[in-house]
């Protein structure tokens, strides 16, 4: 079963000598990375694309850390886009796209081979470019040379999974150019001021008991993590949670949306890591954090501590949900126990005024999170604060970002350095 060190996370020290690339730093840039991407984005001129014809249909390509760019543009479209959204992240690239159509290519280096080889193939077409990337870099010469619209990324960024806002932000500001959806810069103004509170509540100096993301890392530290979504905005949250789980953490993380992921979901509390199928008691309490009331004053720090069940199970004692764990189990008799399943559920900001259609919603999140209670499951919650949808995403996504970079450091990772990742890039050169 993993470990974390509980006490490295409040040592600012420690977690500055163990995260080499300065992970934390450049999470907690997300702010100035929106403010700097609109300034970027208005000089590269992409008020061009008003003047162009609304295109039949718009294709984004993205892949690896770039990916949720795609996901996000069409999240948003979708309600009220004129034109059809979708993401492509390789060739080949669909028959029908042509002198019609904007493609976006969406790359940190501008030399990803799927968005450069799709930016290529798109320009040979006739088709309308829209790329983001490193200046100096292939991607950015395909548009130039197609007479399509390239936003650059500015300095220092050196990992996608750290440069979200920098790639998402030129992309937002392209669609509402072109009236696919409504981002205009007060929204991303809002953006960014939320970006800024979060990297505040979730700072390094911030203590573990009232610090968010540090109270999620420790929870799902010695679960078997599975992210739910409660809707659409909720489940391009968890897909990026899952990714950041497993490439920041090491920790792979299954994820799903309601209501089309709730059976699916459900199904795995009759498991082997939970009291059910594991035949281990205890139903536990579960841990709500509401991003937008998170601070010393609002909440007392019982709040955000570990669910008291699962304390006590951890000191021998009896949970208080359930029967009583067994004091004389011998570990390497017995066996030692499988880690226990744990939800991380991203509920969206309550529906105001509500809707029938949220209030069946709601019933649905409320009896998957009663289940899994029920089966002993540790189920842990993040509560988007009111916005607009791309703010409230916001706060899903800096949840997620900093939690995963906390539970790598915890379990005593560099959450930027893999070294099979390194030896995977050098085996497939």
């Amino acid at each position: 079963m993993p470990y974390i060190d509980e006490a490295l996370l409040d040592d600012e020290n420690e977690l500055a000598r163990k995260d080499s690339r300065e992970t934390l730093r450049a999470l907690a840039s997300a702010g100035a990375q929106v403010r700097e991407a609109v300034t970027l984005t208005q000089e590269a001129g992409i008020e061009r694309l008003a003047t162009m014809d609304r295109p039949r249909s718009v294709l984004v390509a993205a892949i690896g850390g770039s990916a949720i760019v795609a996901e996000v543009l069409e999240l948003l479209a979708e309600p009220g886009s004129p034109v059809p959204v979708q993401a492509r992240r390789n060739l080949p690239l669909p028959g029908w796209v042509g002198p019609l159509d904007l493609v976006v290519a969406v790359s940190l280096s501008g030399r990803a081979p799927g968005p450069l080889a799709v930016a290529a193939e798109a320009a040979r077409r006739g088709a309308m470019l829209l790329t983001v990337g490193a200046d100096d870099s292939p991607l950015a010469q395909v548009c130039r040379q197609a007479r399509g619209v390239h936003v650059g990324v500015g300095r220092h960024r050196t990992s996608s999974r750290t440069a979200l806002w920098t790639l998402l932000t030129p992309v937002l500001m392209g669609a509402d150019q072109l009236g696919l959806l409504e981002a205009p810069v007060t929204t991303l103004e809002a953006v960014a001021t939320r970006l800024d509170t979060r990297a505040e509540q979730m700072r390094p100096s911030s203590d573990s008991f009232v610090n968010p993301a540090k109270v999620l890392a420790i929870s799902l530290a010695e679960t078997v993590p599975v992210v739910l979504g409660d809707g659409p905005l909720g489940g391009v949250a968890a897909a990026r949670a899952s990714s950041m789980l497993a490439r920041t953490a090491r920790v792979p993380a299954t994820f799903g949306e309601l209501p089309d992921a709730a059976s699916g979901i459900v199904a795995c509390f009759d498991g082997p890591y939970t009291a059910i199928g594991g035949r281990r008691p205890g139903t536990y309490d579960d841990s709500r954090i509401r991003l937008g009331d998170i601070d010393t004053s609002g909440w007392e720090p019982h709040h955000f501590a570990e669910p008291e069940g699962e304390l006590m199970e951890r000191r021998g004692g009896a949970a208080d949900g359930g029967g009583e764990s067994d004091i004389f189990a011998d570990p390497y008799l017995d066996g030692p126990s499988p880690p226990r399943l744990g939800l991380l559920m991203l509920r969206d900001a309550p529906t105001e005024p509500a809707t029938p259609e949220s209030v069946q919603a709601e019933a649905l999140t409320d009896a998957v999170r009663t289940t899994a209670r029920e089966a002993g499951v540790r189920v842990m919650e993040v509560q988007a604060e009111a916005g607009a949808p791309i703010v409230r995403l916001a706060d899903h996504v800096a949840a997620a970002d900093f939690t995963a970079t906390y539970l790598a450091l915890g379990l005593g990772l560099d959450p930027s350095v893999s070294p099979h990742v390194a030896d995977l890039r050098d085996r497939t050169r």
